[in-house]
């Protein structure tokens, strides 16, 4: 019966495909055919049926044991705190890179000189220093000593670093200590100096002990400690042995004895504390120390240390080459304006012991400080004065004053008014267009817009030709003709550029003798608009070099310590450009000649012809001066010559009279050109016939001998500019229109 039962149950089973749910049981894919077999499907095996005897019981865990744990901890430590770093390490050193000894550039004075290439102007100190390198052979050998003994005894043995040294700074830092960092050797506080920062972190320390690792593999420890001598800090401002030799000796480092070594040595460590002057007490424990310190090191015998007396030190000086205090300090600022603009590097001006040959000449710089010395001693403290002068023929500035003080406000470089000096160019644009020194101009009394214009004293030729009023600077006559040139005032404006005024003044916005940027006023005949005096003694050098114009420079040759050329300008003069015809820039010269003379004889030594032209402006309406001029040249130098104040103030002489151009800068002027030109040959302008047009000299006036009484050149009134014209754009708002 069992086993019926069983066939029973086998026979009422269903097939696996017999249902649609069996055939979609069927595999995605075909099973491939094998060979002697049939392709119909095989049937899937009849699940089995679950047993129902008991799971097999898993296999406990071990648990770790506490020593297992603590390798696991240590494991991990060790490769935290030692591997790793070692890794980052390895990996700093390798690319740490370490230049050559002689390819390592300290920081160099360099030196600005005259023409002369020996007269010094100014020094230039790199901002970190004046260090002067000397080769370690030059230092005694006690000196050397003394510095090991002070800073670093086992400085021929150590690796480069102190172990020691960089744990007592980890340690320190992570405490937050003031004094982070002490304790290290030579050759990490050179490397500190020269390639890294002074900042008091464990970076930094860490940086500095793999440099000085390396260094010392790479260096030898007479190259690094020569080094070192030439870069660190002695205190007195002073960078490198050589440069601390003399501020506290007053000798080369040659000269140098043990006792003199060692003060050096002892102030390294702190020098603002052991200042001899402030802590000479503090100064003497320390030179004791760092001579028993040579005793221990076996580099000084017993007796000779009981030998050694504390040395005498040289008072501190004030004078700072870095900071020149006087007008050469003005010389100094455009030198390395200029430097910067012709490619010279900041780095090869700190670094290559400079020489620098400036274009002035060291007769015409004394006479124009003599010149203002005389002249403005004794005057009001409040009266400035810029003395600039120009070689026509090439550009170069001779002499150069823009004031007393050479960290201060250089006037020479400040945009004035230049009252009647400005007529110049507008004879200049006359000429341009045809017309002659011939050309008949009223001189009667104008008015514009409202406002009256008029000459000194009322004085008037009449109706008189351009070269008589140009000698009187006539301001009626000017004004006159400003108005019969085509384009007018932007002719004038067109003339002064073409002769060396620039299109942008440093100092004013906009488009120089313009109206921001349009055209300029009629006033502009009258020096309404400003112009520094290194410009206005441009622009009449280019009159005086026959309308060629060269720009003003300041840079002959530059030269490295090593004697490689940076910049050299060469004997010839710069070729220029000739922007005005020459006939046009002669014939304005000639009518120029007789000015000097005219101005309260202020015609030069020995009869040596000159071109010049007086200004004066006036402070508002208040009927005083405040600016005064005078500009002047011959064939080989252009002067130029202001006064006034730095506030726009009145200006007066010490005796209380107003100042006129043909006054004090007329006086100076003429002293400069005089002492500048002593000696040289007496040279003639070209074409020097008579200008047509030009008065007989004689008759009622004769430019040559003035009549009795000072001569004044006129005073320049700037007329007011029209008022604009209002347009209403909406009801109850106008705006004004220009003209």
């Amino acid at each position: 019966m069992l086993v019926s039962s069983s066939r029973k149950r086998r026979r009422e089973q269903p097939a696996p495909y017999d249902t649609l749910a069996g055939w979609n049981e069927l595999p995605t894919s075909p099973l491939p055919k094998q060979t002697g077999q049939s392709s119909k499907p095989r049937r899937r095996p009849k699940p089995a049926e679950k047993s129902t005897a008991a799971p097999r019981p898993a296999r406990p865990r071990t648990p770790r044991t506490r020593a297992q744990r603590i390798r696991q901890v240590i494991t991990a430590l060790f490769v935290i705190f030692f591997v790793l770093p070692t890794l980052l390490l390895g990996l700093a050193y390798w690319s740490a890179e370490i230049p050559d000894p002689a390819a390592v550039q300290t920081n160099q004075i360099a030196t600005i000189l005259a023409a002369d290439g020996t007269s010094v102007i100014a020094k230039v100190v790199p901002p970190e220093g004046n260090r002067i390198p000397v080769p370690l052979t030059d230092v005694p050998e006690p000196v050397r000593l003394a510095m090991l003994s002070a800073e670093d005894r086992n400085f021929y043995s150590n690796p480069g670093f102190s172990t020691a040294a960089f744990a007592r700074a980890a340690r320190d830092n992570l405490l937050g200590k003031e004094d982070a960092g002490g304790g290290s050797t030579i050759t990490q506080q050179y490397v500190k100096n020269a390639f890294l920062s002074s900042e008091r972190t464990l970076s930094r320390k860490m940086r500095e002990l793999i440099i000085s690792a390396k260094m010392s593999r790479e260096w030898s420890k007479d190259d690094i400690l020569a080094a070192y001598l030439n870069t660190i800090y002695y205190g007195r401002g002073a960078y490198g042995i050589s440069a601390a030799a003399k501020a506290y000796f007053g000798k080369p480092v040659p000269e140098l004895t043990v006792a003199e070594g060692a003060v050096l040595a002892s102030v390294v460590r702190t020098p603002s504390l052991l200042d001899p002057e402030t802590h000479l007490d503090q100064l003497r424990a320390r030179w004791t120390y760092v001579l028993d310190g040579m005793v221990t090191m076996g580099a000084l015998t017993k007796n000779d240390r009981a030998a050694v007396q504390f040395p005498v030190i040289v008072p501190a000086t004030q004078m700072d080459d870095s900071i020149p205090r006087g007008p050469e300090g003005l010389i100094r600022t455009q030198v390395l304006r200029e430097l910067r603009s012709s490619g010279i590097s900041e780095q090869e001006l700190n670094t290559g012991a400079l020489q620098i040959i400036t274009t002035i000449d060291a007769r015409a710089q004394q006479a124009a400080l003599n010149a203002v010395g005389t002249v403005m001693g004794g005057q009001p403290g409040e009266l400035r004065t810029a003395v600039v002068s120009v070689d026509p023929r090439s550009g170069a500035v001779r002499a150069y004053y823009g004031g007393p003080d050479g960290i201060g406000m250089d006037f020479a470089q400040a945009p004035l008014q230049t009252g009647s000096a400005f007529k110049t160019f507008a004879v200049l644009a006359a000429l341009q267009q045809g017309i002659t020194m011939s050309y008949p101009l009223d001189s009667a009394p104008v008015t514009v817009n409202g406002e009256k214009i008029q000459n000194v004293g009322g004085e008037s030729c009449g109706t008189c030709p351009l070269s008589e009023a140009f000698k009187r600077s006539l301001n009626t006559s000017f004004y006159r003709l400003t108005q019969s040139l085509f384009e007018g005032p932007k002719a004038i404006a067109n003339a002064a550029h073409q002769a060396g005024i620039p299109d942008q003044i440093p100092g004013v916005a906009g488009k120089s003798l313009s109206e921001d940027g349009a055209a300029p006023l009629p006033a502009i005949v009258l020096g309404a608009y400003s112009v520094r005096p290194i410009d206005m003694a441009s622009a009449y050098a280019t009159i005086g070099a026959s309308g060629t114009y060269r720009a003003p420079y300041f840079v002959q040759k530059v030269t490295t310590g090593d004697g490689r050329v940076l910049l050299d300008r060469g004997a010839d003069p710069q070729k220029g450009e000739q922007r005005i015809q020459a006939a046009v820039a002669d014939t304005v010269s000639q009518a120029m000649l007789p000015i000097a003379a005219y101005s309260n004889n202020h015609n030069l030594a020995a009869g040596r012809p000159s071109a010049a032209k007086t200004g004066t402006t006036q402070l508002g309406d208040t009927g005083q001066n405040k600016d005064a001029w005078m500009v002047g040249f011959t064939p080989s130098l252009s002067t130029a010559v202001w006064v006034g104040t730095e506030q726009s103030q009145p200006i007066h002489t010490a005796r209380g009279s107003a100042i006129y151009g043909s006054g004090l800068p007329s006086d100076i002027w003429k002293q400069t050109m005089d002492g500048a030109l002593d000696g040289t040959p007496i040279e003639q302008f070209p074409n020097s016939n008579p200008l047509p047009g030009a008065p007989p000299a004689s008759g009622n006036y004769d430019i040559l001998n003035p009549a009795p009484g000072p001569a004044q050149d006129p005073v320049v009134v700037i007329p007011p500019a029209p008022a604009p014209r209002q347009v209403e754009i909406f009801p109850g708002l106008s705006i004004p229109v220009p003209g």
